[in-house]
């Protein structure tokens, strides 16, 4: 591959050390050239680093450094050109030649000049037109990731390659730093605003003037450093400051700090982190950007928010006490770091990345991908689910495939989904995407249904006739149909079904009787599952974080309660009676968990206003991995929601079900049955004899209900791989 980078030439700090490390990784297997638009330390270091180098010698000439960007790449003909700053020559080279553009968003562009109004205004504003006509966008940071999509970016023209350092040559066994006399705490960064330098020597003041043994160094230059020295000067700290000025040896420096501290305003992913976790120096850092992507609280570092100064000071504090706590966040990021940060990680997904935008631009001018139309953006964690399962399951079959999703807020389904996203009834924007895509998949869910309201049928119905009118082969992907309960729009769902979809897959045996029932027998319909059920569960750590948010013991006996607002709910008070049975029988602690906010609350309150017993209420929204995490640790979970049910399932948790509809009863019966009844007609009594039923039984068959949904979840992919390898 040949590979040409864009840099302003100035640049220094974290930012030089990734271009440059970055360049020579990348050098190691292709043909690589940097054009750097100014002379100077950046160049030269670059040239000694090995690097094919071209300068431009006239920084302030744009059309000098034009000039020399058009010759440089005429002549080398490179596959891609990558900016790091030098947006404004990407974007001019890019309209003159046409090559795939792409920029490392190292920063968030309007903090970039905090403090400077007047290089804000003038570069500041010529860097923010530049990013607008970029291809392509490499977030160092996930943050930084969701900072773009804020910003208008389309999610999938934006990757995160995280900065890598390399650790072949850091010490197996931690650096010995138990000198009883003194605690060095360090800061390696820029004397600017945004590194919030001020705040550390407040807290640093408070911290010593309990523990005299603190000392901080300082590394860096900048412009806030003679007003940094005048604080420390008024705070009478000078004999236990240092101001150690530009430092190369960063090993060397954080070998002799016992803490990192980092209490920046705004970052992307710094590398002074990484260059503390080479000498396994634990963290101290603020709560921004990509920081907490490598600082885990209490398990890599210890984090706060930028401006409370009190818990700054008392975390310093904690671990000037505490050296076992230090040599455990200390080794906690050194293996984090040499896991997930390295060199040959920060190569192999730039590499991945030139080649997906090279197959992208394959497809210019062709139909391709999907537009995914569902009871999307309404914060339900079940359909959240849905989707998740379904893009995922597309990125499997193609990871390059544009994905749309019709949404009620599609700057949330953007934001969680990585895909692009269309209003709901925005339909000019809803053709536009029908005709460049491919498929169409409506789902999953109970769409095909006018319980809820007729009007919803016809949406979902003008969708399919609509989808098919563009040109797209269509899917309904792991669908639940009905109940359908008019006769017209019996009549209309079937003759829309019948002219306008391929393949139905469906995630119930009751849906395929409905569909037999309406005679739609033109489509292909194959009974599968639930499409979440391919969704993998948070991990311990990841669970117990879940109920930390809600003050609930991770290590209690638990049972779930999973309610809903449904109208013929209307005795609650059997529930709550089932409630105080598990904790007053068995010790089991109440839970209840909605899967839908905030209507889900509403309902377990009215349960919980007959209740005796201690229980918990959660009133956060979940991902669904932690969900199913979650739920998967219960020894029981009484569900309403039919994807309490799955996620349970899923987790191999035995369940007991309150049908509300016929979807819930047709499930259990599905993977081979269990206690559920129906939720207009049970009593108190009935349920908690299914309780103890389920007790007394555990879940012997746990594993062989999940085995049933994965292998139904696996004709779902096998009918979307179909319809987009078919060139019909």
């Amino acid at each position: 591959m040949r590979i040409m980078h864009f840099a302003g030439g100035g640049d220094i700090g974290g930012a030089k050390t990734h271009i440059i490390s970055l360049g020579c990784e990348l050098a190691k297997g292709n043909d690589f050239h940097l054009i750097s638009f100014r002379p100077g330390e950046f160049a030269e270091e670059a040239k000694e680093a090995g690097l094919q180098v071209i300068v431009a010698e006239k920084p302030w000439s744009i059309p000098d450094c034009l000039r020399v960007a058009l010759q440089a790449v005429d002549q080398f003909k490179p596959d891609v050109i990558h900016c790091h700053g030098a947006n404004l020559m990407g974007v001019l080279v890019k309209k003159r030649r046409g090559i795939p553009l792409i920029t490392t968003v190292h920063s968030y562009p309007r903090k970039d000049y905090m403090g400077m109004p007047l290089k804000q205004l003038v570069f500041g504003n010529i860097n923010l037109w530049a990013l607008k006509h970029m291809d392509y966008y490499m977030a160092v940071a996930g943050q930084m990731s969701n900072y773009l999509i804020e910003n208008g970016v389309d999610p999938q023209r934006i990757f995160t390659l995280y900065n890598g350092l390399d650790f072949s040559a850091s010490q197996l066994q931690p650096i010995k730093r138990d000198d009883p006399d003194r605690v060095v705490l360090g800061i390696a960064a820029r004397l600017t605003a945004i590194k919030n330098i001020p705040t550390l020597l407040e807290a640093f003041a408070r911290a010593r003037a309990i523990d005299p043994r603190l000392y901080l160094r300082i590394a860096g230059t900048g412009e806030e450093e003679q007003s940094l020295r005048e604080q420390v000067k008024d705070l009478g700290l000078q004999d236990a400051v240092e101001f150690a000025g530009w430092i190369t040896d960063m090993p060397g420096f954080f070998a002799g700090v016992d803490i990192n501290v980092l209490p920046s305003f705004s970052e992307g992913f710094p590398y002074s982190l990484l260059e503390g976790a080479y000498d396994r120096c634990p963290a101290i850092a603020s709560a921004v950007g990509g920081i907490p992507e490598i600082i885990d609280h209490n398990e890599t570092g210890l984090l706060f928010e930028p401006h409370d100064v009190s818990t700054l000071t008392a975390h310093i504090l904690l671990l000037a006490r505490d050296p076992q706590l230090r040599r455990r966040l200390g080794d906690n990021l050194w293996q984090r770091a040499r896991r997930d940060f390295s060199l040959e990680k920060m190569r192999e997904t730039q590499e991945q990345v030139y080649a997906s935008v090279l197959r992208r631009r394959e497809h210019r001018g062709k139909r391709w991908g999907a537009v995914i139309c569902g009871a999307y953006g309404r914060g339900n964690a079940g359909d959240d689910a849905i989707l998740q399962a379904i893009t995922s399951q597309m990125r499997e079959i193609d990871p390059d495939m544009p994905l749309t999703v019709v949404s009620r807020n599609p700057k949330d389904t953007r934001l969680k989904n990585r895909t692009g996203a269309i209003y709901t009834f925005d339909l000019f924007s809803f053709w536009h995407r029908l005709r460049r895509s491919r498929l169409f998949i409506n789902g999953g869910g109970s769409l095909i249904q006018d319980v809820t309201s007729s009007r919803s049928l016809y949406y979902y119905l003008f969708t399919l006739w609509m989808a098919r009118r563009s040109g797209c082969r269509v899917l309904m992907y792991g669908c639940g149909i009905g109940p359908i309960k008019r006769r017209f729009n019996q009549k209309l769902a079937a003759r829309i079904l019948n002219r306008n979809v391929e393949v139905i897959t469906l995630r119930d045996s009751n849906s395929r009787r409905v569909l037999a029932e309406m005679q739609v027998d033109k489509p292909r319909v194959i009974l599968a599952a639930d499409p979440t059920v391919n969704l993998v569960r948070s991990g311990r750590i990841g669970v117990a974080s879940s109920f930390a948010r809600e003050s609930i013991p991770a290590d209690a006996p638990k049972v779930a309660f999973c309610i809903r607002s449904w109208p013929s709910f209307i005795h609650p008070e059997y529930l709550a009676a089932a409630a105080d049975h598990v904790y007053n029988s068995y010790g089991f602690l109440p839970v209840f968990i909605p899967i839908e906010l905030p209507r889900d609350v509403e309902a377990a309150s009215r349960v919980i206003q007959s209740m005796h017993v201690p229980y918990h209420a959660c009133t956060q929204r979940y991902n669904v991995d932690e969900l199913i995490g979650m739920l998967g640790s219960m020894k029981l979970v009484v569900g309403m929601r039919l994807h309490s049910l799955i996620f349970a399932t899923l987790g191999r948790a035995p369940v007991v079900a309150l049908s509300y509809d016929v979807k819930v009863s047709s499930f259990i019966r599905d993977i081979g049955g269990g206690h559920c009844m129906p939720v207009d007609s049970f009593t108190a009594e009935e349920l908690i004899a299914a309780i103890d039923d389920v007790v007394a039984a555990g879940c012997p068959r746990a594993g062989e209900a999940r085995e049933c949904l994965l292998h139904g979840e696996e004709c779902n992919i096998a009918a979307a791989r179909g319809l987009l390898e078919d060139d019909r």
